[in-house]
């Protein structure tokens, strides 16, 4: 008979659920038979109509590693259920964090090669590339490594919170960020930006692996998919034209505290030089090189157009 090792690094999975008892199985089951690690699945799941808080109340009760946080809320999006987790969770048992959607598959090894390469660059933040697919068949292979620059946490995340894995003493400072300033959190629409956001701002140490062990499922009920074809372009491109995401980006260096730096304060007032001046630090912004272009464009289009 095997003994099981008890030097195994620990990880909280958080997972923000939401009517998504159809891909429930698969995604938990991905989790739950991770190697290399100890995993405890802990999850919050908005208000569903779907059966998909009796699916977890059943599971927990069969289930140690499974973990329901009580039911009966609603959030409004996955930003806020995952904060609800990040300020309520105690992470003091546990190496690691890591984010979970509902309907994606981890490849067994996720969590093991997440928590070594953390270990081996001396990294507190890790998230990696995946591969997206689709219930046609169809897939493609999206890479997130790009190099990381000066400002690039203030416009745009390491790639999707289901990739993250952060270590505990960065669970434990965000978690206390997030308690000390739940109203204005509120405003923030996406946890893992806020996240790559809060851990670059504070000086940590972020990698991006360049390898996929996670399975990106797309599908019509996706609240933020893998931004392929004309209908993402198109949802992007009016969030950036009327001041969204930068206003994203004004509240998130507000809440890592960087509202004062000279950098923010140059754009964050929505003036026309500000904006003009940003546009030319496009290569500073943003990690992939095309999205750089479209970076310095918008920036030129809200200072011809006005912004607030």
């Amino acid at each position: 008979m095997s003994v099981p090792n008890r030097n195994l690094p620990t990880v909280a999975v958080c997972l923000a659920a939401f009517n998504g008892v159809r891909y429930l199985q698969q995604q938990v089951d991905s989790i739950l038979d991770q190697t290399g690690v100890k995993t405890s699945l802990i999850v919050s799941v908005d208000r569903s109509t779907d059966g998909t808080e009796e699916w977890f109340t059943r599971l927990q009760m069969r289930n140690a590693q499974v973990v329901l946080l009580p039911i009966g809320e609603s959030f409004g999006g996955a930003a806020q259920n995952f904060f609800r987790m990040l300020r309520e969770i105690d992470f003091s048992a546990f190496d690691y964090v890591a984010y979970a959607d509902q309907d994606d598959i981890w490849l067994p090894g996720k969590l093991q090669r997440a928590t070594q390469r953390l270990l081996q660059v001396g990294a507190d933040g890790y998230s990696s590339d995946i591969v997206a697919f689709w219930e046609s068949g169809r897939s493609a292979y999206m890479k997130k490594c790009f190099p990381q620059r000066k400002w690039d946490y203030l416009f745009e995340s390491a790639g999707p919170g289901c990739a993250f894995v952060i270590s505990q003493k960065l669970a434990l400072e965000i978690q206390k960020v997030l308690q000390q300033n739940q109203q204005a959190s509120a405003g923030i629409g996406f946890h893992d930006w806020f996240t790559y956001a809060f851990a670059r701002a504070q000086g940590y140490r972020w990698v991006i692996d360049d390898f996929a062990s996670l399975m990106y499922r797309q599908h019509d009920q996706n609240q933020v998919g893998a931004n392929s074809g004309w209908a993402a372009f198109v949802w992007r491109a009016r969030r950036v034209l009327n001041g969204w995401g930068l206003r994203q980006s004004r509240l998130i260096a507000s809440q890592v505290g960087l509202v004062d730096h000279p950098f923010v304060r140059r754009w964050s007032g929505g003036s026309r030089l500000g904006l003009l001046a940003l546009a030319f630090q496009a290569s500073h912004c943003r990690r992939k090189p095309l999205d750089r272009f479209w970076f310095a464009l918008s920036c030129l289009a809200l200072a011809l157009i006005g912004w607030k």
